[in-house]
């Protein structure tokens, strides 16, 4: 489980078997409160949320968007 980024106790990842055949890019969001998932492509986008508050997702999505570069460029690395 690489940790791409960690932000005000959130941890930003990807599982390293993410299925098969596998899943388009997307980054895991876990915290206190719950876990996320976003994809990244074609745009970022909620896919799934287990215990966030609207608040919590309206920032992680902010920091999925400002990052969405760093994010990709990771997943490419790893999964090529």
């Amino acid at each position: 489980m690489p940790v791409i980024l960690r932000f005000k106790g959130y941890q930003f990842f990807f599982y390293s078997n993410e299925g098969d055949p596998r899943e388009s890019a997307h980054i895991h969001v876990r915290g206190s409160d719950g876990e996320a998932k976003f994809w990244l492509t074609p745009d970022v986008l909620l896919a799934r949320n287990d215990g966030f508050n609207a608040r919590e997702l309206k920032e992680l999505v902010g920091v999925v968007e400002e990052n969405h570069k760093m994010l990709m460029e990771a997943w490419n690395d790893y999964f090529r």
